[in-house]
C-alpha cells in the first residue's frame, strides 16, 4: 500500500482519489508518521475479506479422504502387462 506524504496528497488529491476508487487505497502520512487511510467506500473489510476457515467444526472430512475413489482411479489408469502370444 502507497503511503504519500499529505503536502504530495493537497497537491495530487485528484489523482489520489481515483486510484482508491480503482481499489488501490492509500495512506497520508505526516513527517513521516501514518494519519489516515483512504479506501473507497464499498471496499470490504478486513473481517469480510477474511474467508479463510470460515466454516470451521461445520464440516467433518473423513479419514479415508485421500484414498476415496482409489479403485476406481487404479481401474482406470492401470497399465497392464501386453503379452506377444
Amino acid at each position: 500500500m502507497q503511503t504519500v506524504d499529505i503536502r504530495m496528497a493537497k497537491a495530487q488529491l485528484s489523482k489520489l482519489i481515483e486510484q482508491a476508487v480503482q481499489g488501490d487505497s492509500f495512506i497520508i502520512a505526516k513527517a513521516g508518521k501514518p494519519l489516515v487511510k483512504v479506501t473507497r467506500l464499498d471496499a470490504p473489510t478486513v473481517q469480510q475479506a477474511k474467508r479463510l476457515g470460515f466454516m470451521a467444526g461445520q464440516i467433518a472430512v473423513p479419514d479415508d479422504f485421500d484414498r476415496m475413489g482409489s479403485k476406481t482411479v487404479e481401474q482406470l489408469f492401470c497399465v497392464r502387462e501386453i503379452r506377444g502370444d
